[in-house]
């Protein structure tokens, strides 16, 4: 005879630790944002556009008042920005990084506008690789930790109109497989996160109907659950796609 027994999964975290999340004003970096300040996260947020991030900011410590949400703009498309956002974050515990600042400019290689190629691996790429190198450290001697690439659909397989964007992309997927492999040791899981269209702003005006395609905050729950497993489990990659498909 088969019992049906009720499954509950608790949330279990540290309040004096942090998740980071960049890209965190809106789009996919404010729908995680929202759902691990649902969970009671304290949050460390960084944006390019201090309006939009403080206006997240204000909105998320309104609604959930018992946690600490911190904010500081920076551009992590270069050296300068990163840096003052290693400086600041070290001053907490991080347990999770959520490297999701990233941009597209679609094209092709023969005819996207002249330095989309760098534009975009500073962006997708930079940013995620020496942020991570400034706060591994810390991480790496309180042996825990948990990071999240942003990767895409376009880290797997090459469609028209990627150009930059896609090898940018596939970069990412590279250096957080890399990433994967050397910090098992160290108890610091690294997952890959790979979603196809999700309606953000940049569909704004675009024609396609918002039904057609995910929602972001579909790709957040997926990431929070994956955050929330036993130290010995780890989520390496998360594949969503819209359910008719890629576009």
């Amino acid at each position: 005879m088969l019992h049906c027994t009720t499954i509950q999964f608790i949330t279990m975290h540290n309040n004096n630790t942090f998740t980071l999340i960049t890209g965190a004003s809106r789009g996919f970096g404010k729908a995680l944002a929202e759902i691990f300040a649902s969970h009671g996260h304290n949050l460390l947020l960084t944006a390019r556009q201090p309006v939009a991030l403080y206006n997240t900011m204000a909105e998320l410590q309104s609604r959930f008042p018992d946690i600490e949400i911190k904010a500081l703009p920076a551009d992590l498309s270069n050296q300068q920005g990163i840096d003052e956002v290693i400086s600041w974050a070290k001053a907490f515990d991080i347990e999770i990084l959520i490297n999701n600042a990233g941009s597209f400019v679609p094209g092709s290689t023969h005819n996207e506008p002249e330095g989309a190629l760098e534009q975009m691996m500073a962006t997708n790429l930079y940013s995620a690789y020496h942020l991570t190198r400034g706060l591994l450290p810390n991480m790496m001697s309180r042996s825990r930790g948990h990071i999240f690439n942003m990767c895409s659909i376009a880290s797997l397989k090459a469609y028209p109109n990627g150009g930059a964007y896609s090898i940018s992309k596939f970069a990412l997927y590279g250096f957080t497989q890399n990433l994967r492999q050397e910090m098992k040791p160290y108890g610091i899981k690294v997952t890959a996160v790979l979603p196809g269209a999700a309606y953000t702003d940049s569909w704004i005006g675009s024609g396609i109907d918002p039904k057609r395609i995910m929602e972001a905050a579909d790709i957040a729950k997926m990431i929070y659950a994956a955050s929330q497993l036993s130290p010995q489990a780890c989520v390496e990659d998360i594949v969503l796609r819209p359910q008719l498909g890629d576009l």
